[in-house]
Order: C-alpha cells, then structure tokens, then sequence
C-alpha cells in the first residue's frame, strides 16, 4: 500500500479510525500515469501516419469556459494531438452550432468532439450533444453511449466518474464490497458513477447508494459510508458529521464564484476521513486525463 490507508487491508472491511489528519488522495499522480500510457500509443498511432485529434465548440465569452478550452488545448499539444477549436459568438444561433458539429461529425480527420458546457440559456445543449457522432463523443455523454454504460457495453466512459474509479483504484482504496454513497444525482457525475462502480470489476463491484438533497435525511446515508463521493454541486454540503469516521472522502461536486472554486467538502472533513481528495488537484486531474484516453481509443478505432 502507499503510505498509510484508511482501510486495514483488502481483504479486512473494517475501518481503522484515525486521530491525524486524513491521507490526501491527489489526481495529479493519476494523471501522470495514463498521459504517460497515452504518450505511447500516440506514437503508435503516429507511426500510423495518424495523429490524434481533439476538435473543441465554445459558444460565447465565458471566461471560465474559455479557459477550460486553453487547458485542452494545451494539454493536446503536449500530447501530440491536434486540436481543432471552433469559437462561436455568443449571438450564434442554434443552426450554427448545430453546422460547427456537423462539420466535426464529417470529418475524417477528427477523432474526439465536445461541446463546452454551458452554453447561452437560449440553446438547447442536450440536442447538440445528440448530434456528436457517439463514435466522437470523448464526453461519454452521448445518450448512446450513457445507454452502453447501463447495459455494460463497451464505449467511451464519462470522464469524471471513470477518473473517480481510476484515483480509488491507483491511491488502493478497496471498492468491490464496499458501501459507497454518492451525494448527487446529476447526469455528468453521479448517476453515471453509480453505474460505473456497480459494474463487476476488481476496482468497482460495489454497493451503491445515490441520495440526494431532496432527501431530508441524506446525512443518515453519509455518515455509514466507506467512501463517499460528493457530487452534489452545493459548496461546503458535507461537514465533518456527515462523514463516517476513517471513511474515505471524494469531492467530486464544485461551484465556482467568479474564478474562486467552492467545493462541496469542507475542509475540516479530513480530521474525521481517513483519506480524502484535495480541494483542488483531486478530480480535476484525472477527468482530464479520461477524456484523452477517449480521444486516443477514438483514433485508434478509427484507425482500425
């Protein structure tokens, strides 16, 4: 195991409660090991002659948004793909995104398309997600490709909850059997999650409950948890008497305040966790880190 763990072994469910501060669980490690994975079959893809490429849609001046598409971006060039980038102005129609996909959709060259979320409240971003050719969609959030999740087929994952499951799996915090709990029901995180963790693999395989703010006594579900995923996008939600103590904390639920980021775990909850993400560096990493694993799968189907 690395350092100390909140668990007494794998094979031992229970927990061991810790008096010291939890055991930070960061994304960064994650993601330095699938870039790395990713670094070797873009070489073979471009050996190939084919270069991965990651097309990005940004419809108005978010400044938040935009910033997001540079970190992609950047990310991409590092990896060796190409990034094509379509910005939109915020007077676009919803005809001009819907030909921005389409033009995307049609091109061989072009492996991985998103849409970045959100877009103006006059558009309808669920009918320009379900334009993306599913093949594309590196997001996972294609209703296609949400339906191969619940039947368990195989296709691109969504991309924070397959990073949840590969920063568990890699910080050897034991899943299957476990009780997980995850605060949020949204369709990006917490409903695709509890799919994802109840599927039958030695890093899933768990018992998993999805409960919600509309549920006047969630804090009872919480607080029984062995890890416990914050998915609920309300800053500062679970306090540290939500959490069962020597638990395992993941914040995956964010808010942001102009450029200030409000997570949704306190940060007095690591005296009671017993492992337990950053405020920043947890998640974030590692969803990016799945969507270029996306986008690589995509081109090498593609290429197949």
């Amino acid at each position: 195991m690395r350092g100390s763990t909140a668990w007494a072994s794998a094979e031992e469910p229970t927990l061991t409660v810790h008096a010291q501060t939890a055991r930070l669980l960061p994304g960064a490690p994650v993601a330095e090991r699938i870039f790395a994975e990713i670094t070797e079959r873009v070489a073979k893809l471009r050996a190939l002659g084919v270069t991965p490429s990651l097309a990005t849609i940004l419809v108005g001046d978010d400044d938040a948004s935009a910033g997001y598409i540079r970190i992609k971006q950047r990310q991409a060039a590092e990896l060796g793909f190409s990034s094509p980038h379509t910005h939109l102005p915020a007077s676009a129609g919803q005809a001009d995104l819907t030909e921005a996909i389409t033009g995307y959709n049609n091109d061989p060259a072009v492996h991985g398309m998103l849409v970045q979320y959100p877009v103006p409240a006059r558009l309808d971003y669920d009918a320009a997600l379900s334009l993306i050719d599913p093949a594309k969609d590196v997001d996972g959030m294609h209703p296609l490709n949400l339906g191969r999740l619940a039947a368990g087929i195989p296709g691109p994952l969504p991309c924070t909850p397959a990073g949840i499951e590969e920063l568990l799996a890699f910080h050897e915090i034991p899943v299957s059997g476990r009780e997980v709990v995850i605060l949020g029901r949204g369709a990006t995180l917490g409903r695709p999650l509890a799919m994802l963790l109840a599927q039958k693999r030695p890093t899933a395989n768990a018992a998993v409950t999805v409960v919600h703010t509309g549920v006047p006594d969630w804090d009872r579900y919480t607080r029984r948890a062995d890890i416990l995923v914050a998915a609920a996008g309300v800053p500062g939600i679970i306090q540290p008497e939500h959490v069962r103590p020597g638990g395992v904390v993941v914040g995956g639920g964010v808010r942001y305040e102009g450029r200030r980021l409000l997570p949704d775990v306190d940060e007095r909850c690591a005296e009671v966790a017993g492992a337990i993400t950053p405020r920043v560096g947890g998640v974030g990493p590692t969803t990016v880190a799945m969507l270029f694993r996306n986008v690589v799968a995509a081109a090498e189907r593609a290429t197949a």
